[in-house]
């Protein structure tokens, strides 16, 4: 009989290699990858032996699923909830065994936790998921692109398929020029200093950005309870995603009298598409958050910007020429009404730093 089991290092090998051969169109170096998911699912903050990773095995022995869990300690109306993060879930072979990925899904969710989330869930999960009571939150669920330079943008996304097509970007700088200089915020991007003259934004530290992001988190009603210690640990785990650029991790500040009003975290060069982990503020300074984003990233010679909705953001949206696109959804089960309920208004902190886009198994070369 097929057994589902917690993951042991000894199974990383094989976890590694169905990484590559099911998430991953390019090689990787399977020892590197091996070893970070040791550090990532066996060892250090991410490590909870009541909520362990799991992988599906054959009757050979063989291991032909895995499941990787972080587990995350939230808080609600005053008490500690505990949450399954649920990470990088692949099965192969399903012709051969159809059910082993539900098997897997159930027996994650059987497990202690109070909430269980994923924001990385593709069609075929989704499918999964709804058959054990998951809900899509669609606020949640939807990519957001801001074009900056139209024609630097096409340029980057033909590179994808053919990357002699890089060659062609500074040639196409005039285009963008013009676009600008019409003014029209469809077209490119024109910076608008009304909207954000009266704030600035710089370079914060890793351990300065630990003591602010819990700041910007209390307006939402379910929300990790991250302390400073296990922030520096992600953040430092965030310094590097070699496919997606150099990470830009900025404060913005108040001119008047420096008090920190937001935080965003982004990855990304020049003449690339940059890539959003998180845009936290204070409310009702979030459209200034995203527009001195926009602004930095538009400095850099960035032709667009892409990330993750949250219900929180979606109005300072609004009105800023992002448009939006579904790819993957956001999806919660719990057995706790009271949760859910702050999940589908939109009051509860998911995706981001709060799921594993700040892991290096998204944007990483691991070579």
């Amino acid at each position: 009989m097929p057994e589902i089991r917690p993951v042991t290092a000894q199974d990383l090998p094989a976890i590694a290699l169905l990484f590559q051969r099911l998430l991953r169109s390019e090689g990787v170096e399977l020892n590197a990858l091996a070893d970070y998911m040791k550090t990532l699912f066996l060892e250090g903050p991410n490590y909870d032996p009541d909520l362990p990773s799991k992988v599906h095995v054959r009757d050979d022995g063989t291991v032909s699923g895995f499941f990787g869990i972080f587990p995350l300690v939230m808080e609600y109306a005053g008490k500690t909830m505990r949450a399954a993060v649920c990470g990088t879930f692949m099965v192969e072979a399903r012709e051969d065994d159809p059910f082993a990925g539900a098997r897997l899904l159930r027996d994650v969710l059987a497990g202690p936790q109070d909430l269980s989330f994923t924001e990385t869930s593709n069609d075929l999960a989704t499918a999964l998921w709804r058959r054990v009571n998951g809900h899509v939150l669609p606020d949640y669920s939807l990519e957001w692109l801001r074009i900056l330079r139209p024609a630097s943008f096409v340029a980057d996304r033909a590179a994808e398929r053919v990357p002699a097509a890089r060659l062609i970007t500074p040639l196409l700088r005039p285009f963008d020029a013009l676009a600008q200089r019409r003014k029209s915020n469809w077209m490119g991007y024109v910076p608008e200093a009304s909207r954000a003259d009266a704030f600035s934004d710089a370079d914060v530290s890793e351990d300065e950005a630990a003591e602010l992001i819990p700041t910007f988190l209390r307006q939402f009603a379910l929300r990790p309870q991250w302390d400073a210690e296990r922030l520096r640990y992600m953040l430092a785990e965030a310094r590097q995603k070699a496919l997606h650029g150099e990470r830009v991790l900025r404060v913005v500040r108040a001119r008047s009298n420096g008090a920190p009003v937001g935080l965003y975290l982004y990855y990304g060069d020049a003449g690339r598409l940059g890539r959003v982990v998180q845009i936290l503020s204070l409310p009702g300074r979030e459209g200034t958050v995203i527009d001195r984003m926009l602004n930095h990233a538009d400095s850099r010679n960035m032709p667009a910007l892409r990330g993750r909705t949250q219900p929180a953001l979606l109005s300072a949206m609004m009105g800023r020429k992002i448009a939006f696109v579904h790819a993957s959804s956001t999806i919660v089960h719990s057995r706790h009404p009271e949760l859910m309920e702050a999940f589908t208004s939109g009051r509860a902190f998911i995706n981001g730093l709060a799921g594993e886009g700040w892991t290096r198994l998204i944007g990483d070369r691991f070579a």
